[in-house]
């Protein structure tokens, strides 16, 4: 008999056994969202803004970030007089003083 063998020979015979895997270890991994202060295309840079006199002055003191009312983040360190008022902190600041008013 030429061909396949019969079926009770080839359950008689020995398959090859798979490795047996590793244990898996397991890693917990933290993920933390990045937080990046807003950039843009860097036009906040050459105005000056809004924002408290108590943080600016503790910002030039201690040297901590602070936020400008069109919410640019940064460690003032230049003359704010040499530079324009940022449009944006201009209409927020506007729209702040007409609600006081009424």
């Amino acid at each position: 008999m030429t061909g396949t063998p019969s079926p009770a020979v080839q359950a008689d015979t020995p398959r090859p056994q798979a490795p047996t895997p590793a244990p898996a270890t397991v890693t917990e991994t933290e993920v933390r969202p990045e937080v990046r202060p807003v950039t843009d295309d860097g036009d906040h840079d050459r105005f000056a803004h809004y924002t408290r006199r108590a943080d600016a002055n503790r910002a030039y003191v201690e040297g901590t970030p602070i936020r400008a009312l069109c919410g640019k983040v940064w460690v003032p360190s230049r003359d704010p007089s040499r530079y324009p008022v940022c449009p944006e902190c201009t209409k927020i600041r506007e729209r702040l003083r007409r609600r006081a008013y009424n």
